[in-house]
């Protein structure tokens, strides 16, 4: 089974999730709202928080603000110009290292997903234990190279890919040496339709990779991430936020800090409750048989010398005597001592 150091935990199929909270753009251009939220993330117990590397001019080109496009899919409005939410949502190169620093004293994992070859240039200086890949860049080759050279983990989204540029991409990571590999089944829609998500890809994708999978959730609540979890899945990224009701981009379909919360602490107790395939039965129980169980009783009071018949047993608790699965090797029996109607029946009874 693939084992990924992801910071100072290692991850594989079915281990406990490692959650990274998807700040993203959700500090909108406020530094004092990012630690507010990295605190929060802290708060909730999430292993990593991820912010977005791009700017002005690395990740739309002039056509699209020309077409001073609003995101019609996305679930509510936004102040002015394309270009003037980019202008005022991405990260400076030292906010990066300011939020790094910040991420450092409060004892989280910052990382981030770059949207071009100088800000994964960036992050190295930022010195970011792992990458992130963002959906729209599975099959942005020059980008998943300049990654694949600084030979650190790389966890890669899948949403809007067949498994034809799953498999393409995962295969050129490898040829640029790339060898710690995360697949996030995702699906790109914010938020998705529950008949679009088809969790069942987290096993497909285990099985057509042999690699650890996990799942990047668009939906909204908790119910659908923690889902994943029961199908192996070791990483959660779910966007994260103060206040659904912010202006900007991701916080009507982000996790509020009571939903983290409950994602943090539910992953780990499925994936602990999860156990093995094998059918074990633990000592907690072996104990509670002798309370639950039953055990062989008189119906009436038996004399010495009386053969048992069925007739004359029943079982009822505690599991302290004779279990009653073993009836047909009293029936028969004689008894060599009184046993009173109610009483066990004791091996010690019978001749």
């Amino acid at each position: 089974m693939k084992r990924i150091q992801l910071g100072k935990r290692e991850v594989f199929n079915y281990s406990q999730p490692f959650i990274i909270a998807e700040i993203g753009s959700n500090h909108n251009g406020d530094m004092d709202l990012a630690k507010k939220i990295i605190d929060a993330a802290v708060e909730c117990g999430v292993d990593a928080v991820k912010f977005q590397s791009w700017d002005n001019k690395s990740l739309i080109a002039k056509e699209e603000y020309d077409r001073n496009q609003s995101y019609d899919d996305s679930p509510k409005k936004h102040f002015g110009s394309l270009k003037e939410m980019v202008e005022k949502y991405y990260l400076r190169e030292e906010q990066h290292f300011e939020l790094k620093e910040y991420c450092d004293q409060k004892g989280v994992i910052f990382c981030s997903s770059p949207f071009s070859e100088k800000e994964v240039d960036l992050l190295e200086k930022c010195e970011v234990p792992f990458y992130k890949v963002a959906s729209m860049d599975i099959n942005n080759y020059t980008l998943l190279d300049h990654i694949a050279t600084t030979k650190k983990p790389i966890i890669l989204s899948t949403g809007m890919a067949g498994l034809g540029e799953i498999e393409a991409a995962v295969n050129r990571l490898n040829e640029k040496g790339a060898q710690e590999i995360i697949l996030l089944h995702c699906i790109s829609i914010y938020p998705p339709e529950y008949k679009d998500i088809h969790l069942n890809n987290i096993s497909m994708l285990q099985q057509a990779f042999d690699l650890p999978i996990g799942f990047s959730d668009h939906t909204i609540g908790t119910s659908i991430p923690l889902a994943s979890v029961a199908l192996g899945s070791c990483v959660i990224e779910k966007h994260f936020t103060l206040d659904k009701t912010l202006p900007g981009w991701d916080h009507e379909i982000s996790a509020d800090p009571e939903e983290m919360k409950v994602i943090v602490e539910e992953s780990r107790n499925i994936q602990e409750s999860m156990g093995k395939y094998v059918r074990t039965v633990s000592e907690a129980e072996l104990e509670k048989r002798i309370k639950f169980r039953r055990s062989i009783v008189a119906k009436r009071d038996l004399k010495v010398g009386e053969k048992i018949s069925a007739a004359d047993l029943t079982s009822k608790r505690p599991g302290s005597g004779i279990p009653p699965d073993q009836i047909e090797m009293i029936l028969g029996k004689e008894l060599k001592n009184e046993v009173k109607e109610d009483e066990l029946l004791k091996w010690g009874d019978l001749l």
